[in-house]
Formats: structure tokens, sequence, C-alpha cells
């Protein structure tokens, strides 16, 4: 009994963790993807430009895989040149939201979302992005706006669900939180992410089966995956099964050493 009320404390521990981070597909912040930004890929888009160095379209395509390549200057710099030739083109304005975001420049980034919305009140990828700056800096209620607001346009983009998902999750509102990322998952099932909520969700309402089986199901999509292998540890745990749960706490604490709950986790089933 001590050991399910103490990793019950850790799974609340957990779930605040989770809904205050996101990141990979899901979160907006996706890994460097070194062949975006490559030289040889540049090229072949520049070339596109010299031959037509008045599209605006040209430096929105460029612009987003020196974006997606970690090349937020150059970035930048032809996401303003697509604005300055076309300043209605609301696709820049969202694109160059996200690397002000990536820059640290939160006020800038919710600047050009609101642009974005503002030229296009229909277009759902900028309320998604502007929901997920809002939610990362605790103003869940105008998150929750702009994620349901992009879902009423009949959004495709998984980050819609999985992110209101979150918010239900902080709220307590777990038959919500799951359905939601449920969604997620099935718009994008290749994503470990919203496994990793739900199994946080069912979990919370002590349906350990369907959390063991989500938590397992992040893990195999992304072994690199911290918190997967520390929501694993926890299941086992609380099913007295400190052995196993020793080998997925240490290798969370392996993959991030900075996740306290992996630590702790160690430090409870060392030697088990």
């Amino acid at each position: 009994m001590m050991v399910r009320t103490g990793a019950f404390a850790l799974f609340a521990a957990f779930a605040l963790a989770g809904c205050q981070t996101a990141t990979g597909p899901l979160g907006e912040v996706a890994a460097i993807d070194a062949a975006q930004g490559s030289t040889e890929n540049i090229s072949s888009l520049s070339a596109v430009i010299q031959r037509n160095p008045n599209d605006p379209e040209g430096y929105n395509v460029r612009g987003s895989a020196y974006g997606r390549g970690g090349r937020y200057a150059e970035a930048l710099k032809d996401f303003d040149m697509a604005i300055q030739l076309n300043p209605q083109f609301y696709q820049a304005y969202s694109n160059r939201a996200l690397i002000h975001r990536f820059t640290g420049d939160q006020q800038r980034a919710v600047a050009d979302y609101n642009q974005s919305i503002q030229i296009n009140p229909n277009y759902d990828a900028a309320y998604i992005g502007r929901g997920n700056l809002y939610r990362l800096a605790g103003r869940g209620t105008e998150a929750f706006a702009d994620f349901e607001k992009a879902i009423q346009l009949d959004t495709t983009d998984p980050r819609a669900y999985h992110n209101r998902g979150l918010l239900y999750q902080a709220r307590g509102q777990h038959d919500f939180a799951i359905e939601d990322f449920a969604t997620a998952i099935s718009l994008a099932p290749s994503n470990a992410e919203p496994y990793n909520g739900r199994g946080l969700s069912y979990l919370a309402r002590n349906d350990e089966d369907n959390a063991l089986a989500d938590f397992n199901t992040a893990i195999k999509l992304d072994k690199s995956n911290a918190e997967a292998w520390a929501y694993q540890g926890l299941i086992l745990e609380r099913r007295g099964d400190k052995t196993r749960a020793y080998r997925s706490y240490a290798e969370a604490a392996r993959l991030n050493p900075q996740l306290k709950a992996a630590t702790d986790g160690v430090a409870r089933t060392r030697g088990a």
C-alpha cells in the first residue's frame, strides 16, 4: 500500500511535468533536420529564387528549410523578404512566429501569430502555434480557446488535439483528455507523445493495463523518450515489480539525468 501511495504522489509530479512540456512534432518544437539546411538542398531552393526573385513563395519555402535545419537567422531573413514582397502572406507570418519562438522572442512570436490570424481568421496553424505559446506561458484559458478554434475549423493537425488534451489533463478532466489524445494518435500514430499523455490520464483513473500499454507503445516508437521509460517504471513500481521498475527508471535517468522523477525512482528501487 505504501508503494502505491508513494507512486501515486509521483504520478502527480509526472502529470504536472507532462502538462508543462511538449516537444517533438506534437509540441511544435521539432528536432533539427540537418538535411533540410544542407548546402545541396538550400542551393536548389536558391536556384528557384534566382529564377523568380519576386515570388514570395520561394523565400517562404527556403525559410522553412533554413528553420528546419536550425539556421534561424537565415530563416528570418527569408520570411522577412516573403512578407515584404507580400504583406498579406499569412503563412509566412506564422512561420516567422515559430522562428521567433525558437530564438526566445515570445513577444514577436505572438505578434506574428496575431497578424497571421488577422489576415486569415481561418488559418488553423496560427491558432495552434499561438495556443502552444500561451500554454507554455501558463495562459491556459487563452491556449484552450486557440486549440478549440483550430478544432472548430476542422483541423487535421494532431497538435491541436494533443495540446488541448494536455490542458484537459491539467484540469483533471481525464475522460476528455483521453479522447483528445486518441484523436491525436489517429492523426499521427507514429508520434510517441500522445501515448504518454493518454497513459498518464489512464493512470489517473487507475487503469494500469491501458496506461502500461500506452507507455510501452511510446517506448517502442521512441526508445530515447526518457519520460516514457519513467512512466513505465512507475507502473511496474505500483505493481511491486521493483527489479523491472529499477531498470526502467535507470534507462530514463541515463537518457535524461535531469529528470528528477527518474533519479528518485532509481533511488527508491535500487537493490531490488
